[in-house]
């Protein structure tokens, strides 16, 4: 039996943004860990699913709730991981990889921004296993435009339920609020255990690979 329990995070540390804004968001979050476990504790009898195609059928919706629970639970954890706790203050590894890559942290935050305005769902700053780069990638669903094997390291949630109540149509400002919040701590301990997992002998293969403290 799956028992998944849904994360506890400090929304308290958050600022900027109501305690109802967070609240009415975390149980939308909590409602996708509880369809998780539901999806992943129907029992597959076979007799049930003699109808399946990719059309319609009892398997096709199955597997679609289950991808957009999964990845609607991992990642809102993502989210509100790297926008709780404090240590609002950009540095460390993490930061360096970033105005290497990016030219400047201002540049970064320009980039992502823009493609913040330009999603529906959400954009995620990952390293992706192609070519171990940083990229900034964005989503318009919970599986919709998500990237295998690609390690998230900031995650910023960009549906109307995460700002709307605060900001209305001001997503600018929730994006900016949003910034303001990042937990570097988080982003770090993330940045290090991805590249921790990256082989030397791949590393070297990339002549431009930014991160130079390997």
């Amino acid at each position: 039996m799956s028992n998944i329990k849904p994360e506890i995070f400090d929304l308290k540390s958050i600022k900027g943004i109501s305690k109802r804004q967070l609240d009415d968001h975390y149980k939308l979050y909590v409602g996708y860990v509880n369809k998780l476990n539901e999806i992943w504790n129907t029992p597959y009898i076979p007799s049930n699913y003699t109808d399946s195609n990719t059309t319609y059928s009892k398997m096709r919706s199955l597997k679609l709730g289950e991808t957009y629970a999964l990845n609607g639970a991992k990642l809102h954890e993502l989210y509100f991981q790297n926008m709780t706790g404090g240590n609002n203050t950009p540095h460390g590894a993490v930061l360096n990889a970033i105005v290497e890559q990016f030219s400047s942290y201002d540049n970064f935050l320009s980039y992502l921004t823009n493609v913040g305005l330009s999603m529906r769902g959400w954009a995620v700053l990952s390293i992706d296993s192609i070519d171990n780069k940083l990229h900034i990638i964005g989503s318009d669903l919970h599986d919709t435009g998500a990237v295998w094997l690609s390690y998230p390291i900031l995650v910023m949630d960009l549906y109307e339920h995460a700002y709307f109540m605060d900001f209305g149509t001001d997503k600018a400002k929730y994006i900016s609020t949003f910034i303001q919040n990042i937990n570097w701590g988080v982003l770090n301990d993330r940045f290090k255990k991805c590249i921790s997992t990256i082989q030397p002998v791949k590393v070297k293969a990339y002549r431009n690979y930014p991160f130079d403290f390997f």
